[in-house]
């Protein structure tokens, strides 16, 4: 019976593999550790409270409990509770009469107490192997220790609760949970110790339960969060694998136990049988004339007459000695000093094994927490209970001692469960209950995200109308869709070529690029470019410094290509909205994202930076275009696809640009032909047509912005914004107390924080929820399993609505063009760019399945632009070359 550490760490290993193969779909049938999920997902957090009832079912009493658990500041919890005995009829006998019994003992409790009249939620504590579906139900699959009632295995153990509950109208009690014993104790001291993940019992069974990822878990559907795991490993060994240390003792227990071949391992460690270990060794010992000069007694020959306790009694320091030789005398004996000596090793050797074999199999679900979370050092703690654990004198130090030695690399603090598993069933009702009128709250909020096909059709339907004011002249200034002419009107044919050079301003960054093109067998399109950054002062300074910064960064990159001297074409790409008169005079309507520079709303943007080429009088350039980026992406992709004629961005901002028939366009004298037109669709919505879908957050994102009441349409569905709601959305939980224990960190506090590449990274599927905590605690956001899933929910919802109200935008211009060519079914691609679509795990997915949804006559293909802003300036130039000269000849 002593097990060297390399036996113990065989073991440890052993049980690791077990573990695999129990919560393996495939592989839990022939598992000895069933790794049964508990459907309980989250440890207490503190903010618990409310009056709960318990029952505690399973060990060697039975006990009703009244738990009241407040939190005004300081976390509380008041306990009454009554002890019922368990009689052998019962615990032998039938269901129906267990039930029925429960069920009187509770009635009993509740009136003592005065409580018949409350509606009081309840947790059954059961002691027993089940198999859940949800948390308040369980299949019993075999009786464990002492209890063998007929009838009751492989049904709903919480339903016959609830029948019995059911003939005694007096009383109106909800049985919201089924907790198992060392779930209790976990949940017990993660009400007092937040670090808690695992249970332990040693008591007359032993059990372990602990906080397993939710992705490892294939018996039950989703990958998010964690979930208790309750592993029933009083039966590891079942299959055999521990016969080389089972001894002839523990064969023999074994053979006399009302369940012969079943739950091995807790043959080996718990207190239902420790005792009577003893006794078989003491009485081999006497018989082969080791012990009391060969006299037995009827007593020592007598099943079950050596007990747990008294191998407690035995070993205890000081008086050990005096109660060994009692307790041998009780037993018709007379030892001597020699016999008590050697008797009280006997027990210490037989309670080591026990606390051994708990100690590696313990090693096992440290290591296995630690892996999970990929930490070289794991910090936790493990809640303890059990008669074993809490009243033999050595048993929880050598215990603590060898899990120490076993695993180094985790920092164990055991906490003992005070009033364990019944105390633990009202929590983990209570933490239930708390959960419900959370996901509640938390829906009540998101509810106003969700769009529904009807809220689709009818965004689709206003944009299609303020897309056809804009057109109109007399209407057009006022619309709220632009509607901008381009005087773009051709797409590339193929035979361009030359040097071009193409700026492109319309974020932080200002980008110079010369851009060679090739037109024949070779055509190609090869690109040279410099970035440059646009400091806040300047962007927010007057015009002419932005103009004189935009020449110098210019002059910098013809100096770093050694070009200086050549008068090469020029495309200029400025994101903003523009009146153009024609494809090189453009007029800025207003600043965007964030620019604010003076003296420029008004003014002919080409001529300014004509001026300023003039101030620094060093070289000269032939600007033949200003083009939108939302243009440059279309040009580019029709550049690879001729039947490209949209163009939409989806990124720091939202637009979308399209071919319309010239006749179409009131604004512009021509008929024949089509022109390229600039919506600026981000202003739908400025004149409230969408103000019954815009939440409370958007309109708190629209006030702390840089242009109130403008754009409302881009701040619901562009990349500058949707990290903003989500701050909104979260600082609105919190202070509900929803999140991050309802404490607002400084951080969150911040605006702008949020980035939206944040949203990319939470919501993708390959994240696990630990990658997304990080993500949380590097915004200096301390947040719980719980808080990550919350979290991410949030994020889905709002980058889901963007997606959604831009494929109905979007589905709106593709009808537009398909009923204005009067066409049963229109084939077009649309040419895509900005970091939203691109980098978003599930935007674009979205986006399309929204445009298929509401256009369903429309096969739309999307085609991802490379370059628009850069390629595709130097595209509309050449294009714009080639025509002119066409017209010239």
């Amino acid at each position: 019976m002593r097990l060297s550490d390399d036996v113990l760490l065989d073991v440890m290993k052993r049980f690791q593999a077990e573990m695999v193969k129990g919560l393996g779909r495939d592989t839990n049938p022939t598992a000895t550790l069933k790794m049964l999920p508990t459907f309980v997902r989250s440890t207490p957090d503190g903010s618990e409270k409310g009056d709960f009832l318990a029952l505690d079912l399973g060990g060697s009493k039975f006990r009703v409990l009244k738990v009241k658990v407040s939190e005004d500041g300081k976390q509380n919890v008041q306990m009454e509770s009554q002890f019922y005995p368990t009689p052998k009829e019962i615990i032998h006998g039938n269901g129906t009469d267990l039930f029925k019994y429960v069920a009187e003992c509770l009635t009993d409790f509740m009136e003592t107490k005065d409580i018949k009249h409350k509606k009081l939620p309840l947790g059954f504590t059961f002691s027993f192997p089940c198999r859940q579906n949800k948390l308040e139900e369980g299949v019993l699959l075999s009786w464990t220790k002492h209890f063998k009632v007929r009838g009751v295995q492989q049904t709903d153990v919480v339903s016959s609760l609830r029948k019995a509950l059911r003939k005694h109208q007096d009383i109106d009690v909800d049985v919201l949970a089924l907790v198992n014993d060392t779930v209790g104790t976990m949940m017990t001291c993660g009400y007092d110790d937040q670090r808690c993940e695992v249970g332990v019992i040693i008591g007359t069974g032993t059990n372990a339960c602990y906080m397993e990822e939710m992705s490892n878990i294939d018996l039950v559907e989703g990958d998010e969060g964690r979930m208790c795991i309750n592993t029933e490993w009083g039966a590891f060994a079942d299959d055999g694998s521990l016969e080389g240390i089972r001894t002839e003792f523990d064969r023999e227990i074994d053979l006399g136990s009302i369940n012969p071949g079943k739950q091995l391992f807790e043959k080996m460690i718990s207190g239902l049988y420790l005792g009577e270990l003893v006794r078989l060794i003491l009485l081999k010992m006497a018989k082969e004339g080791l012990l009391f000069n060969g006299k037995l007694s009827t007593d020592l020959c007598t099943k079950g007459k050596i007990e747990t306790r008294h191998v407690a009694a035995m070993e205890k320091y000081k008086e050990g000695l005096n109660n060994t030789k009692e307790i041998l005398t009780e037993l018709g004996l007379t030892p001597s000093e020699e016999d008590c000596l050697a008797v009280q090793h006997v027990c210490t050797i037989v309670s080591f094994r026990s606390a051994n074999l708990c100690a590696s199999a313990l090693a096992a679900i440290l290591t296995r927490l630690r892996e999970n979370k990929k930490l070289i050092r794991l910090r936790t703690t493990v809640g303890m209970d059990g008669t074993v654990y809490k009243t033999h004198p050595q048993y929880a130090k050598r215990l603590h001692k060898v899990v120490r030695r076993l695993v180094p690399n985790c920092d164990v603090r055991f906490l003992l469960s005070e009033s364990g598993s019944g105390k633990g069933a009202a929590m983990v009702t209570a933490v239930a209950y708390r959960l419900l009128s959370q996901r509640k709250q938390i829906d009540e909020v998101l509810a106003y995200f969700r769009l529904t096909e009807e809220d689709l059709v009818e965004v689709k339907n206003k944009m299609r109308l303020e897309l056809e004011r804009g057109l109109k002249k007399e209407m057009q200034p006022t619309a709220t869709v632009k509607m901008l002419p381009t005087f773009v009107c051709g797409t590339p044919d193929g035979t361009e070529k030359g040097k071009f050079l193409a700026l492109d301003l319309g974020g932080t960054n200002f980008r110079v690029l010369l851009v060679k093109i090739r037109s024949g067998r070779s055509k190609s399109v090869r690109m040279y470019n410099k970035i440059f950054a646009i400091p806040m002062e300047i962007m927010q300074g007057t015009g002419e410094e932005l103009f004189d910064h935009i020449v110098q960064c210019i002059a910098e990159f013809l100096e770093y290509m050694g070009i200086k001297g050549a008068r090469l074409p020029l495309g200029f790409t400025f994101s903003f909205p523009c009146r153009q008169a024609s494809i090189d005079k453009g007029a800025l309507i207003g600043w965007t994202k964030g620019f604010k520079a003076t003296d420029c709303e008004g003014e002919d943007v080409v001529d300014m930076l004509r001026e300023a080429i003039k101030r620094r009088n060093e070289f000269d350039l032939d600007i033949v275009a200003i083009v939108n980026d939302t243009v440059g992406t279309m040009m580019t992709c029709g550049y690879e696809d001729p039947n490209c004629e949209i163009g939409l961005i989806a990124g720091t901002g939202s637009n979308v640009c399209y071919m319309e028939n010239m006749k179409n366009i009131e604004v512009i004298k021509e008929d024949e032909g089509r022109m390229c037109i600039n919506t600026e669709w981000g202003g739908f919505g400025d004149n409230g047509c969408i103000n019954h879908l815009r939440t409370k957050y958007d309109k708190e994102v629209d006030e702390g912005s840089l242009n109130p009441g403008k754009q409302r349409y881009e701040k619901m569905t562009s990349g500058m914004y949707l990290g903003e709601i989500v701050r909104q959305i979260l600082i609105d939980l919190t202070k509900q107390g929803l999140l991050f224990r309802g404490q607002i960190s400084e951080t969150l506090r911040s605006r702008g924080i949020f980035e939206t590449k944040f949203l990319s990274q939470i919501e993708s599927d390959r994240l696990a929820l630990l990658q997304v905590r990080k993500i949380l605690q590097q915004l200096g956001l301390d947040s719980t399993c719980d808080d990550s899933i919350t979290v991410k929910e949030v994020c889905g919802c709002v980058s889901k609505r963007a997606a959604q109200l831009c494929g109905a935008g979007l589905a709106a211009v593709v009808e537009k063009i398909r009923e204005d060519r009067n066409l049963e079914h229109l084939k077009t691609t649309v040419g895509v760019d900005g970091t939203l679509y691109k980098l978003h795990p599930h935007f674009s997915r979205i986006l399309q399945e929204t445009v298929k949804q509401l256009a369903p006559q429309c096969d739309v293909t999307f085609l991802l632009s490379e370059d628009g802003s850069g390629k595709g300036a130097a595209l509309i130039t050449a294009v714009a070359k080639r025509m002119h000269s066409a017209a010239e000849h």
